[in-house]
Parts: C-alpha cells; structure tokens; sequence
C-alpha cells in the first residue's frame, strides 16, 4: 500500500488535473441524484470511491477529503490523525515518531503539493475531523456543500469556478 500511496505523492499533479475534471462532473449530476435520492446513492458511491481513493491513497474513508490540500496525501494516515502538518515529532529523516517505519505524512504532503498547481491549498486550515462523517462518502458531501453554498449566497456574491 505504501508503494501506490508514494507514487499518488509523486504524481500529485496529474491526479489533480484529473480531480478538477471530475468535480465539476460531480457538481452538474446533482438534479439527477438529488430525484435520485442522496441517502441511496451513498452505498454505491461509497463503495466506488472506497475502492478507488483507498488503492490509490490508503484512503481512510473520513468523509471529508483534503486529498487537493494536503498533496494527494492522505492525511488520516497520520497516527494523530493530525489534519493541518506535521507534530513537533518528525525525524530529521523525514519518519514518524510513533510509526518509525513509515514516512511523515505530511512531509509527503509536502512534497505532492509543490507539484501541485494549487498548492497554496496545503497552507489553508482544515476544518477538525467530523467522525460522524467517517465512513461516507466525501464525493457526495463535496456536491451537496457546493449546491447549499451556492444557494446561501446571492448571485451577484456567488464566486465562479
């Protein structure tokens, strides 16, 4: 697992070409899956995006993905669980305190996100996990906050992607 989850690191920027690609995808399929129903696509879709995000990033399933902000790295993979950098505990060889074996998370964050074309994203302060969330499906979340953003807010304040 390790393996897929150094090359996602190192082909940080390709994976986020094909994520901006795909989330405005996500974001026009809401009148189908809202007639659809939400509460019925979240198996299948979370059954996808588990087989998907979790081969190619050891995805953890948090239900709220920071994969684009944190250099296709996934940041629940920190034993802290730690979503905004590194511990005070990071090796100078770039391991983790409490698992030596395994490379700081977040210094291959680090490193996936200079590759990044938004990579400013990696400095931006993610929300603390919500663990009510853990097991679902964060594709579906991400279009139902852009659909309830948009309507919170009036046209002529409304930002274009």
């Amino acid at each position: 697992m390790q393996l897929i989850r150094n090359w996602s690191v190192k082909h940080s920027r390709g994976l986020e070409y094909i994520y901006l690609l795909f989330e405005p995808v996500l974001i026009r399929l809401h009148k189908v899956w809202n007639v659809i129903g939400y509460e019925r696509l979240e198996k299948p879709v979370r059954v996808i995006e588990k087989s998907i995000k979790g081969l190619m990033f050891d995805c953890q399933m948090c239900g709220q993905c920071a994969l684009s902000s944190s250099g296709m790295s996934c940041s629940m993979n920190c034993p802290k669980s730690l979503r905004n950098g590194p511990c005070g505990g990071v090796r100078m060889d770039g391991t983790c305190e409490v698992k030596p074996e395994m490379r700081c998370v977040w210094v291959e964050a680090w490193k996936g996100a200079q590759q990044m074309s938004q990579c400013e994203k990696m400095k931006e302060i993610q929300q603390p996990v919500n663990y009510s969330f853990k097991g679902s499906s964060s594709w579906l979340r991400v279009v139902q906050d852009d659909v309830k953003n948009k309507q919170e807010m009036p046209d002529d304040v409304r930002i274009k992607r």
